[in-house]
């Protein structure tokens, strides 16, 4: 061979040595992501550690055919395949560590006087590895179920937790029911006597107009009286809902009117965004109307003199989680909600205080101010009509509470959502 011809085959040598490992390491980084999105990062890592671990036994085997040591070094794969704990993953690296066991009798360097002294150490060799697999894949499966049932109890420990909250807030409004049903009882019968009395001496031809007028004020209080009495009453015995269709702008709007001398007076502004299109609910106007009052009161009360509330009605497309929930709850579907927001520029909550704020008496106000059901009952109607009552807060800069109930559509769902609603 010419000096030119060498120098060629060896540029030739060089070239073929630069390319050659590009294919390789695609190949490796391909299998390395495979693993990845198969077993998860920690998992693929152990499985690769393996790889390697497995890799340089063959190539020990390969080097030194005669000596047993080596293949027993083979439970060091195993053992970490073991901890992926996937048992199609054990079939093939048992299989393929027997392979290589036993592969090695089939070099014609070994001699035929000790072939059947080797076969025997390279059987037992396998026996050992299927007894390492077996109690190393019984080890680690037996961790799995000890692991799931610790989370499952975690669950059942959650899920009991909520129930005595739950069977708390019952208690405590029971409480509050028959303490309510007490005093409307025993302060009716005084005010019944009083009010007849009243309406006797107004009725006399003996008094004069300024008795009348005083008659006429008492009369009045009294009724005022009666009425917190039965609005108290109504706070933990909520009446049959009478559902139709409501026109939550409308309503929204309504409500505004009524709450806009209220801010005026404090000097906080009232801001209505109603939204172009009509948005209709399925729902007791009555029911609706309190929630949306009670929001109202206690952005007002959060927000000071200069500040700003904004109410906005709004629609957008239904969740899957809304879609599974009504479909859980026997409702018919329902592809869009109505939404409604009422946003405060006010002192805003911390996160414990908004954690609690839907738990039953629980008030940051001053006593005699708020009973803490407000927020407590205005979920309660609201998940009564199918929708969902979220609320978000940082201190200092505000509040929005959010609304979502399932939007009233005209048409066959509609008949459908009426049939269901009144069942």
């Amino acid at each position: 061979m010419s000096e030119d011809q060498h120098s060629a085959g060896v540029l030739h040598g060089e070239r073929v040595h630069d390319t050659a490992p590009a294919p390789a390491a695609h190949a490796a980084r391909g299998w390395w992501r495979v693993l990845k999105r198969l077993t998860g990062a920690k998992d693929a890592f152990v499985l690769g550690l393996a790889a390697a671990v497995f890799l340089v036994i063959v190539a020990f085997e390969s080097v030194a055919p005669l000596n047993v040591v080596g293949a027993y070094a083979l439970v060091i794969p195993i053992l970490l395949v073991a901890t992926v704990r996937n048992r199609k993953l054990m079939y093939l690296a048992l299989v393929l560590c027997v392979a290589v066991t036993y592969v090695g009798l089939f070099q014609p360097a070994k001699k035929r006087e000790r072939f059947t002294a080797v076969l025997i150490n390279r059987t037992v060799v396998v026996g050992v590895l299927i007894a390492a697999a077996y109690f190393a894949m019984t080890r680690e499966e037996r961790k799995a179920r000890e692991e799931a049932a610790r989370a499952e109890l975690l669950r059942a420990n959650a899920q009991l937790v909520e129930l005595k909250d739950r069977l708390n807030r019952s208690d405590r409004l029971a409480a509050l029911g028959l303490l309510a049903s007490s005093v409307a009882h025993e302060v009716g019968t005084p005010l019944h006597s009083i009010a007849w009395q009243v309406q006797t001496l107004a009725e006399d031809p003996q008094a004069t107009p300024e008795m009348k007028k005083t008659a006429a004020i008492i009369d009045s209080e009294l009724n005022r009286v009666v009425r917190i009495i039965k609005d108290k009453l109504s706070l933990t015995r909520q009446p049959k809902p009478a559902h139709a269709q409501v026109r939550l702008d409308q309503l929204a709007q309504s409500v505004a009117a009524l709450m806009e001398p209220a801010f005026l007076g404090k000097g906080v502004g009232l801001k209505t965004d109603l939204g172009a299109e009509p948005a209709p609910v399925w729902g007791d106007i009555e029911q609706l109307r309190q929630v949306l009052v009670n929001l109202l009161t206690n952005a007002l009360a959060a927000t000071a003199a200069g500040g700003q509330v904004v109410l906005v009605v709004g629609r957008r497309a239904a969740t899957l989680a809304e879609l599974d929930e009504r479909r859980r709850a026997g409702a018919p579907p329902c592809d869009a909600m109505v939404t409604l927001t009422v946003r405060d520029t006010g002192c805003g909550m911390p996160d414990e205080h908004v954690k609690q704020a839907f738990e039953p008496f629980f008030t940051t106000k001053a006593i005699g101010d708020g009973a803490g059901l407000g927020l407590f009952i205005s979920r309660e109607i609201v998940m009564g009509h199918g929708g969902s009552l979220s609320i978000d807060s940082v201190v200092g800069k505000g509040t929005m509470i959010v609304i979502a109930l399932p939007g009233y559509a005209d048409g066959p769902a509609a008949k459908e959502q009426d049939s269901h609603e009144r069942a």
